[in-house]
């Protein structure tokens, strides 16, 4: 009753974030929003700030167990979306926006309710930025300026402390595509990913009057792409390997044989030995793609996100509960996609989960992308949620849990991002 009592601010909340999208690191009118509900429900809230827009609230401090509740703030930059931001670009089509809505929901049910008094654990509610990667050359920007260190929001707060102190992780995300009936998704494991640039150089002579002493870049190019086609025959199909390069940057001519091109790809696999399998497969293509040519090709190697395994233990606890609720009627279960998020980054250093809920019509990050039925996403989901933290209550078993330093974090990224 309590979630259909509060429904129609809640949704209007989340169209407001619907209508008014931000890129990472810039959602200065949606840390508002939050920071002001917040505080008209509870106006003794203690909120951290974090990251440039990025908020941390707490109810029940001191509890030997600490859970985190994470919505992400920011937008897609979509700007042929339906409802993009017609000067910066930025487009909801990835459902954070209602992210915020079901967290901000949740916290009103449990400080009203006063029923995280009777948990055995401290909950909190973190609101982080940039989870998105991209506008990458605004974040560059940051870093130079340091103002951040990662361009992944978890990251950065990461590395900040924010999560200092929590022992689990609990984040949602909107499944995209329609669905007959309400549906969740438990245990849907995320790809890690990387970016690849090889800038190939070869030697410019007129194409016309003397093509025999130049050496074509650009043809170097095209036989790299045509060596990582060949080579997926290779890859493991359990990999659930994605490249996709591109042509980055170029300065040919038709008259010109072109001497310098750039071509960028991203990598993703399910874990992260595999990934630098294949990083490497993809180097020796680009090396031996220049050679044939008689050319050179330099090679950088940029981190994104590390791959997500769900923590099944804590995913019994959302299944439990769905089979003791008649409002949802399906949970998928178990199925890995090459999707990838900064979840896979905490979840490294603490067990996390992600819930996927249904309620949305359009592709995920397509310019058809949005909800269709508010009132399963504002008022349904939330209140299934509040149970599944109720079956946590008193029941956790601490030995089942994980936790790593941040600084095994940097190691192991060091590991994967080596010098070509």
């Amino acid at each position: 009753m309590f979630f259909k009592q509060q429904y129609e601010e809640i949704a209007k909340i989340g169209k407001t974030i619907f209508d008014h999208p931000e890129l990472g690191y810039k959602e200065f009118s949606t840390s508002a929003l939050v920071s002001d509900y917040l505080r008209k429900v509870n106006p003794d809230a203690s909120l951290e700030t974090f990251s440039t827009t990025g908020i941390k609230t707490t109810l029940g401090p001191g509890k030997p167990l600490h859970i985190a509740f994470i919505a992400e703030l920011d937008a897609v930059y979509a700007p042929t979306h339906w409802r993009a931001d017609e000067e910066t670009g930025a487009a909801h089509n990835c459902g954070h926006y209602t992210q915020v809505a079901i967290a901000l929901a949740m916290y009103n049910y449990f400080f009203t309710t006063k029923a995280y008094e009777g948990y055995n654990y401290t909950l909190s509610f973190v609101f982080v930025p940039a989870e998105e990667y991209l506008d990458l050359a605004y974040r560059e920007e940051l870093l130079k300026q340091g103002k951040i260190s990662y361009y992944g929001g978890k990251p950065e707060a990461m590395k900040l402390g924010v999560f200092d102190g929590i022992d689990i992780g609990i984040c949602v995300h909107a499944m995209g595509g329609e669905y007959p009936r309400r549906t969740i998704e438990i245990n849907c494991d995320l790809a890690g990913f990387l970016y690849k640039k090889y800038s190939f150089k070869g030697k410019a002579s007129h194409a016309g009057f003397d093509p025999f002493s130049g050496n074509n870049a650009y043809s170097m190019s095209t036989l790299f792409n045509v060596a990582l086609g060949l080579c997926r025959q290779q890859l493991k199909d359990a990999e659930k390997v994605r490249m996709n390069p591109i042509v980055m940057s170029s300065d040919m001519s038709t008259n010109v044989i072109p001497n310098q091109i750039t071509v960028g790809t991203d990598l993703r696999t399910q874990t992260v030995d595999y990934m630098t399998e294949v990083a490497a497969k993809m180097d020796d293509a680009a090396k031996g793609s220049a050679l044939a040519l008689q050319g050179e090709v330099a090679i950088e190697t940029q981190m994104g996100y590390l791959p997500f395994v769900q923590d099944r233990y804590l995913s019994e606890f959302v299944l439990e509960a769905f089979r003791e609720t008649g409002e949802i009627s399906d949970c998928l279960n178990n199925n890995a996609i090459s999707a990838a998020g900064d979840i896979g980054d905490l979840s490294f250093m603490i067990p996390c989960i992600q819930i996927g809920y249904s309620g949305f019509t359009g592709t995920i990050h397509g310019d058809d992308f949005k909800d269709i039925d508010p009132e399963f996403i504002y008022a349904v989901f939330p209140e299934f949620l509040t149970r599944v933290f109720e079956r946590m209550n008193g029941r956790i078993d601490p030995s089942k849990l994980y936790r790593r330093s941040f600084a095994d974090y940097e190691k192991l990224l060091a590991s994967i991002v080596t010098p070509s």
